[in-house]
């Protein structure tokens, strides 16, 4: 029999690394974490601190190559900037002493002072301020998909709220005020379809600035019950979709921005009851929301104290205008899975999906169904999807509720009477519906019922 060969789309289950656990673990207390541990999708280091395994990695890598397809088309680029930065350039911005304990201050061997970054607003502005010197090379707007540290005083709820992190930070430079609001709307929309796109319905909501700064601020929120943000909104804002009919970055902002801040949305600091009251009773929804994004301009608040000037068309130095723009990438994985699980298991939106397709076989080490399983497994492949095989030696039952658990979106299922019959089934993880399907027109049945997912 002629195995499909190893490749980064294939997974062969009796070779894979996947700690799956059957019970709940004790100190999990929120869906998310639970279901993660026992999907052996991380694995605990210490308080807050957890090694991303295959599964919960492949998952981490699609979102974060969404963000970065969507923020190509605002014209953002991607650097990348150290971990561990110096305290005097967050002494130059003021906030080296401002910031908290959450930031893990450190000395090197010379007895100079470090710290290992929350955010890179002060990193970003010192490359800026090297490179940049005229009005002409502007707008910037760079970003990068990196670690960061805040040593939070009660890590918990797995990677919802843990010390090490993975992040989308944005930072954009404009000349002036103007043109920094349209970057600032620029990222809104782009975080609006980024959301859409992982299956997600993200709410904006004006917030308050915090240690970042600045004058204006919007989280991005999704709908769960274990949130940890009390939300008030106008309903109608959920049946908005940002990716119908495209984006002109250069034409539309104004509109579609219009679109997402008129329906009344708030987060409990910035509730206004009155306001709220006046919407029609079957609008009102008061509901727990994650914050999984959050955006800021800021103006001159670190380009004036780190003299990050660029020369006008005056000959006259004026400082940039400024914001920051924040993805919780890993925050995302856990959120995701509160926002879509049921009692076996997560429900992967097809975009994140670790793999594609889950194949499973109901009798491995019959000659016939493994070669079958192996064909399928190939043309899959060829056909542009990512493969789970299951060829495990174990029952029926035991494979039905290991792949309910892991939440793959869909499942092919193939035993030896399904196959002496030319058929196979296939299953939609998220309504949980089978259909019966020919063994021909498996692929194309398949590819149409994902892309139903993504248009």
């Amino acid at each position: 029999m002629h195995k499909t060969p190893p490749s980064i789309d294939f997974l062969r289950l009796s070779q894979a690394f996947l700690p799956t656990l059957k019970e709940n673990p004790a100190e999990a207390q929120i869906v998310s974490h639970r279901l993660m541990l026992r999907a052996g999708m991380i694995k605990q280091l210490s308080a807050g601190l957890y090694s991303w395994l295959p599964l919960g990695l492949r998952v981490m890598n699609k979102i974060a190559n969404i963000i970065r397809e969507e923020q190509a088309k605002t014209g953002a680029q991607e650097i990348m900037m150290p971990t561990i930065q110096p305290a005097e350039l967050w002494q130059e911005s003021g906030r080296y002493e401002d910031y908290g304990k959450e930031m893990l201050r450190v000395k090197d061997r010379g007895d100079r002072d470090l710290l290992y970054g929350p955010t890179a607003e002060e990193v970003v502005t010192s490359i800026f301020r090297d490179s940049i010197k005229s009005y002409k090379h502007l707008p910037q707007n760079l970003y990068q998909i990196h670690w960061k540290f805040r040593d939070e005083i009660r890590p918990r709820f797995g990677v919802m709220r843990g010390r090490e992190f993975l992040m989308k930070d944005g930072y954009s430079f404009d000349y002036d005020a103007a043109q920094g609001k349209r970057a600032y709307q620029k990222i809104f929309v782009s975080y609006l379809r980024t959301f859409a796109r992982l299956g997600l319905t993200a709410i904006p909501m004006q917030a308050d600035t915090g240690p970042i700064g600045g004058d204006s601020s919007h989280e991005f929120i999704i709908l769960a019950d274990t949130g940890e943000s009390q939300v008030f909104c106008d309903k109608t804002i959920l049946s908005l979709n940002p990716l119908d009919g495209g984006i002109d970055y250069e034409k539309d902002l104004s509109a579609v921005i219009k679109n997402w801040t008129t329906p009344f949305a708030a987060t409990e600091e910035k509730f206004d009851e009155a306001a709220f009251k006046k919407l029609p009773a079957e609008n009102q929804l008061s509901a727990r929301g994650i914050e999984v994004g959050h955006i800021f301009f800021f103006g001159d608040k670190y380009s004036k104290p780190m003299k990050a000037v660029v020369q006008d068309p005056t000959g006259n130095l004026v400082p940039v205008q400024s914001g920051s723009y924040g993805i919780g990438v890993s925050r995302l994985v856990g959120g995701m899975i509160e926002a879509n699980h049921d009692d076996h298991g997560i429900i992967w939106h097809p975009s994140v999906s670790p793999y594609d397709v889950a194949v499973l076989n109901l009798k491995a080490g019959d000659e016939k169904l493994d070669a079958a399983c192996e064909q399928l497994s190939q043309e899959l492949l060829q056909a542009g999807l990512s493969i789970m095989l299951d060829d495990r030696d174990l029952r029926a039952g035991e494979k039905f509720a290991e792949h309910d658990l892991l939440g793959i979106s869909f499942q092919i299922i193939l035993g030896p009477k399904s196959l002496a019959a030319g058929m196979v089934e296939i299953k939609d993880r998220k309504t949980g519906k089978r259909d019966e399907v020919a063994l021909p027109q498996a692929i194309e049945f398949l590819r149409n019922l994902r892309a139903a997912y993504l248009k």
